[in-house]
């Protein structure tokens, strides 16, 4: 990607081979091996304080492991790199600017022009359903409008990887359903690779083509689970099925010998 210049990007493959980390006496995580596939849709679950989030934050590039190794296409993860975005649980937002302004915060330090950094900025707003709130401050917007201010942040700049660590958490049960319906279909046409961090079993199922289970502190690999729903899932009552709810008794079964 030359600088300056934002143009669309290919997915690309995250493989964690080995990776450990503790915070001082605390073991986070130990010894995780996993291949989120180009393009796909991956979930992280498992009971609280399992290295959910951590291990979210190795791949960003925001968390040194401290043994193994992570590839994040053919660039060895050692720092933030450009490849990916991270949407987070606490939104994030500069509450001095506008929407607009907030959308093109990222794309400031890649030098991209001011006049394509409105029209970028324009055009994720609307994508993510805030058409005609550019000039609105993250005040005066609920909390569901806000994240999705944050995921247009995140994807104005073309990554090739969106990190999301629990960004529906704070948000209603409608409104998350929602948000829920509008993600696959930006999903499907961005096609972005995606690692979620849930604690929600039926979000989880939902929205992925796998789902990670991590045991207890410190995490581990403990299974990962296909979920073979057919696509699109949001043009559908996909919820309303029975495999949907066999997948949520299964997945609950599995967490429930975890707690």
């Amino acid at each position: 990607m030359m600088a300056g210049v934002i143009t669309p990007a290919q997915p690309v493959s995250i493989v964690v081979n080995g990776v450990s980390k503790a915070f001082g006496p605390v073991q986070a995580l130990v010894d995780i091996h996993l291949t989120v596939r180009a393009g796909e849709f991956l979930s992280l679950i498992g009971p609280s304080g399992c290295g959910k989030t951590t291990l979210l934050k190795t791949i960003a590039g925001l968390v040194p492991a401290d043994a193994g190794r992570i590839m994040v296409g053919d660039r060895n993860v050692t720092g933030p790199g450009r490849e990916c975005s991270v949407v987070f649980q606490d939104f994030a937002l500069l509450p001095w600017t506008t929407v607009q302004k907030n959308v093109e915060f990222g794309l400031l330090p890649r030098g991209v022009p001011a006049a394509e950094r409105a029209e970028l900025a324009r055009r994720f707003i609307g994508k993510v359903g805030l058409g005609g709130f550019e000039e609105a401050y993250p005040a005066q917007l609920s909390g569901g409008m806000q994240q999705r201010v944050g995921l247009a942040r995140a994807l104005a700049v073309s990554p090739q990887v969106l990190l999301m660590d629990e960004p529906f958490a704070s948000i209603d049960e409608q409104t998350r359903r929602l948000f829920q319906d509008d993600l696959l279909s930006l999903w499907s046409e961005e096609r972005k690779t995606v690692v979620l961090v849930t604690h929600s079993m039926e979000e989880a199922i939902y929205l992925s083509d796998r789902v990670v289970v991590l045991s207890p502190r410190p995490g581990r690999m403990h299974q990962i689970i296909d979920i073979p729903l057919p696509r699109p899932r949001e043009a559908g009552d996909v919820r309303a099925t029975a495999q949907f709810a066999q997948l949520v008794d299964g997945l609950w079964k599995i967490l429930k010998v975890l707690q």
